[in-house]
């Protein structure tokens, strides 16, 4: 099974933390520069700029210390949800916490360089301005802090699903690459031992087929990044159907439609191979008259064509809500996981379109953007 390496809670939140306490002090130090520019009497002259410096210190200085405990308490917040009765209470508490931690920091400092009379007096004067500023910057370190974190909530958990879909598909796609339809093996086994009596050059020939195949399913890398060159792929299916041809004979006719300048492109592993195996399995196998394959490589636009297409018995597509207790429908080997493979390997740019319909066949075209396969 395919395992995630994910980054630690502890880890993401502190990383989280720290950048969201750089844009906060960030802010600050510009609100910082805009009041100090705003209070300064400029007709009197350019070092009046000093008064305005020591104006916003002493007004801003205060609650922005007070304000880097509002992300603490944000996250505290967010991490214990509760009914809106309760949530409106904690808030209510936390803003009233705020202005007492603002008016008593500004009473500190004021005692500190101006002694307790001038303090308590500047806290007659102000406190009500001062709880109803407290109230506002309450709020908007709440909905600053509270969005910010929600957002990043929002983010990780994207990537966390992203991340385990991802590993469910390398996990399915490691099952395909690591064997063959044992039905296919079985056929072929019979096959060959019916050649040995009847031809024996025959059989050495399917024998050398069969070995390739195994072979390259042994050394066909399986992580989800790895790529092979498209020639590769086809020379894979070839010998599949060289073999499936020695099973059904005239009944199995292929048309290969593969543009030279394609064959270098590099694509996913086993991308091919599950999709003629079901137009052969699924297609033209179950008619006694057999039908026709056409494979497809091709470039169109800026993308790679690849396409599948049997005339065989088709089917509903797409298919109704299954029965209970009905036998599976045509969805092959691997049809979701090449789907689900092709629309997460190339963000979201790659796609994997299915047509059919009853007694008109089956067709699956894959579009890989050349971008992509530049880069791969």
């Amino acid at each position: 099974m395919a395992s995630v390496t994910t980054t630690p809670p502890t880890s993401a939140a502190a990383g989280g933390g720290s950048s969201l306490l750089a844009a906060y002090l960030a802010l600050g130090l510009l609100l910082w520069a805009l009041f100090a520019m705003a209070g300064t009497d400029w007709q009197r002259g350019p070092l009046r700029f000093w008064d305005g410096l020591y104006e916003a210190t002493w007004s801003l200085g205060p609650p922005l210390a007070v304000g880097l405990l509002a992300l603490p308490w944000a996250r505290w917040l967010q991490a214990r949800p509760a009914a809106a009765a309760l949530t409106l209470a904690r808030h209510a508490l936390g803003a009233g916490v705020f202005v007492l931690l603002w008016l008593g920091l500004e009473f500190a400092l004021t005692t500190a360089f101006f002694g307790s009379e001038h303090a308590l007096a500047t806290t007659e004067q102000r406190w009500l301005w001062r709880s109803v500023w407290g109230l506002l910057v309450y709020l908007a370190l709440m909905a600053g802090f509270g969005g910010a974190l929600q957002a990043r909530r929002a983010q990780a958990e994207a990537l966390k699903a992203a991340r385990a879909e991802a590993a469910l598909v390398r996990a399915e796609l490691a099952a395909i690459s690591g064997k063959l339809n044992p039905h296919f093996l079985f056929n072929t086994l019979n096959t060959l031992l019916l050649l040995t009596r009847k031809s024996p050059s025959e059989a050495e020939d399917a024998l050398l087929r069969f070995g390739r195949m195994m072979r390259h399913v042994l050394d066909t890398p399986r992580d989800a990044g790895d790529r092979v060159p498209l020639r590769e792929e086809l020379a894979f299916v070839r010998d599949y159907l060289a073999l499936e041809a020695l099973r059904l004979g005239p009944r199995l006719q292929v048309d290969w439609q593969v543009d030279p300048a394609t064959e270098d492109e590099e694509v996913p592993p086993l991308s091919l191979q599950p999709l003629v195996e079901n137009a052969v399995g699924h297609g033209i196998a179950p008619r006694l008259e057999g039908g026709r394959l056409l494979v497809q490589a091709r470039h169109v636009g800026t993308s790679l064509c690849l396409l599948v297409r049997d005339d065989g018995v088709g089917c509903t597509w797409p298919p109704p809500a299954p029965v209970p207790g009905s036998p599976p429908r045509r969805g092959g080997v691997g049809l979701s996981a090449l789907r689900r493979r092709f629309e997460l390997d190339y963000d979201g740019q790659a796609s994997m379109q299915v047509r059919s319909a009853p007694g008109q066949g089956f067709e699956v075209r894959i579009l890989i953007p050349l971008s992509f396969l530049a880069t791969s």
